[in-house]
């Protein structure tokens, strides 16, 4: 299938994560579009920021948590209530770092003053792409003082020409429709996902203890009256899970 104007295919969008160099990544609903790379500085520039500004490091990987378990001030249950944030809520989620633990070098990144940012969304049309860089950096798909992209047109509009943009004609048709009803089961009983406007992920910080805080609103608590009601949800999501 050709891709839309001015977007690349998924061979093409791996290509260009092979060199190093950034691509913009769509997201199942109602995520934003991402802007991803093995260098974090790609990501920066792309975005038009300073190339040393701190990023999310992606944890789509299986092994990602469990290679941080010396780095995390976390305890086995709270790694796993980490995991179901990153992988089922997919929300963006702040993690406490380990004093004295060892840090890998690639999570240097996303470290800041104490905290590790990481996404973990690992939607079934990107995986083929996504298995060949167990390491990450991403970041809202927005250039600076603009709204982060909701759609290709979006995106191809947003960044400069050359921009690699991954259109959604590259993804099958069935992992497509896969992917949205799985979205729309996650989300809030009080409307769809595909009902949900488009935003930015929401970011939570998980406390050594366990407990939960809302850092910044976006696509995951938006369907909710009130930060406690969503932080609510989550919580007795995991423990319904945890069972």
């Amino acid at each position: 299938m050709n891709p839309e104007p001015g977007t690349v295919d998924i061979d093409r969008a791996r290509r260009t994560l092979s060199t190093g160099a950034a691509v913009v990544l769509p997201n199942p609903a109602p995520l934003t579009y991402t802007v991803t790379a093995t260098d974090p500085r790609a990501v920066n520039t792309a975005k038009g920021r300073p190339a040393d500004q701190a990023v999310a490091l992606w944890a789509h990987h299986p092994q990602t948590l469990t290679a941080l378990a010396d780095a995390l001030a976390l305890d086995d249950e709270h790694v796993t209530l980490a995991r179901r944030l990153l992988t089922e809520e997919r929300v963006t989620l702040l993690v406490p770092l380990r004093v004295g633990g060892h840090r890998p070098d690639w999570l240097s990144p996303a470290s800041q003053d104490g905290w590790a940012l990481l996404f973990g969304t690992r939607w079934a049309p990107l995986v083929p792409l996504l298995d060949g860089f167990p390491v990450l950096y991403v970041s809202s798909a927005n250039r600076t003082g603009c709204s982060p992209a909701a759609t290709t047109r979006d995106a191809v509009a947003m960044f400069p020409a050359g921009t690699a943009v991954l259109g959604t004609a590259s993804l099958t048709d069935d992992e497509h429709r896969t992917a949205e009803h799985s979205a729309d089961e996650r989300s809030s009983p009080e409307r769809t996902a595909a009902e949900q406007p488009r935003s930015a992920t929401t970011t939570l910080r998980l406390y050594p203890d366990g407990q939960l805080g809302l850092h910044r609103h976006g696509a995951q608590d938006q369907a909710y009256p009130s930060t406690e009601r969503y932080l609510d949800h989550v919580l007795a999501a995991h423990r319904g899970a945890a069972r």
